[in-house]
């Protein structure tokens, strides 16, 4: 029996999708699980042999605080009348993290470290700290604390198993990827491809905004017929429309819109690309794979395995503008070409990074 504490499970966060796909997904000799979370944006939703229990949340550090004390409390309560065994808690955010109590077993998984979102995990300082020095070492002692507190640690790629192993963890560190539920994305023959690249995320400095700008603005000179859309939102908003709303004949802005209308622009689109700096496994680069995309990204290591050089899209090295325009060039000149990349993604996907595996896979490594 599984405690899940995760605050923010509704909306379009990496997490909430994460948890959303796992708990729909999961096998038929799974425990009863509760999913501990905030009801901040709640809307309905049911899984089987899954109970939600909602404590009352905002957005805002005081609630969180609160909301952890509140869920703490439940906590203590389901291990002492034998309700749980354990608890696998996701983080970031971190202070719930804090108030969990020692003596019930911990499994974390640990979606991103605030080494990697910092940019300190890195040789070469591609992005700078949104965070000063006094703030990060607040946060990195949080992690400290937190990983002294867990049995076993969950990361979604080998490059966040390094991040974790540079705090001196010792525990057990399972490696297994975020997902895509291969059964809600299904690429659709019929809709015309009237994207040529598509690019889709938070708009955030580490999530590559700057170099977004960029790339997009050497597209629309090396191609003057070029379409491009932007989908997504963040607080590198002003920057970007700044900087691209001269193209509006090229590129189109769209801000933020419903998890379920992105089906129709990844069936519309050619390309995914994305300059990304830091993810934990990304979420959009895996939907837009499963929905027969190429992906043409930065030579970073959490896209090991995923993005194969010439087999599911093309890497380029991190700030080479030049090398990045000229894939994405490449690719909308071989059509037929992509369209072969875009099935082996395809594959790859449906082999490796299925829901339906990989909530099993889960359970296996939380229950061990």
């Amino acid at each position: 029996m599984i405690a899940i504490v995760y605050p923010q499970f509704y909306g379009v966060g990496g997490i909430a999708r994460y948890l959303d796909s796992f708990l729909a997904n999961l096998p038929e000799n799974a425990p009863p699980i509760y999913l501990i979370t905030g009801d901040e944006n709640k809307i309905p939703r049911q899984y089987k042999g899954v109970e939600i229990i909602h404590i009352p949340f905002s957005s805002n550090r005081f609630s969180l605080i609160s909301w952890s004390i509140s869920a703490a409390k439940l906590v203590k309560k389901l291990y002492a009348d034998k309700n749980i065994s354990l608890v696998n808690f996701h983080f970031p955010p971190l202070i719930p993290g804090l108030f969990l109590p020692r003596d019930i077993p911990i499994v974390l998984t640990a979606h991103t470290t605030y080494r990697g979102m910092s940019g300190k995990f890195y040789k070469t300082e591609h992005f700078k700290s949104p965070w000063n020095a006094l703030a990060l070492t607040i946060k990195f002692a949080m992690e400290n604390i937190i990983f002294s507190k867990t049995s076993k640690v969950i990361s979604l790629t080998e490059q966040g198993r390094q991040e974790v192993l540079t705090y001196g963890v010792k525990k057990p560190i399972a490696v297994i990827p975020n997902g895509v539920d291969i059964s809600q994305f299904v690429p659709d023959a019929s809709v015309s491809k009237d994207i040529d690249v598509l690019f889709c995320g938070r708009i955030e400095k580490r999530k590559g905004s700057r170099p977004m700008v960029e790339v997009c603005e050497r597209l629309v000179i090396a191609k003057p017929d070029i379409n491009i859309y932007v989908v997504g939102y963040g607080d590198d908003d002003q920057y970007v429309k700044q900087h691209l709303s001269k193209f509006a004949g090229n590129i189109t802005l769209t801000g933020k819109v419903p998890f379920n209308d992105m089906m129709s622009y990844y069936s519309r689109s050619k390309l995914y690309v994305s300059t990304s700096y830091y993810e934990g496994l990304p979420g959009t680069c895996l939907e837009a794979m499963a929905m027969h995309l190429p992906a043409i990204v930065w030579d970073f290591q959490f896209y090991e395995g995923l993005v194969i050089e010439g087999k599911t899209g093309f890497l380029a090295t991190p700030n080479d503008y030049d090398g990045m325009v000229q894939r994405v060039l490449i690719g909308l000149d071989k059509p037929e070409e992509m369209i072969a990349m875009g099935a082996h993604a395809r594959s790859l996907l449906e082999a490796h990074y299925s829901w339906a595996k990989l909530s099993d896979d889960l359970i296996k490594v939380i229950l061990s």
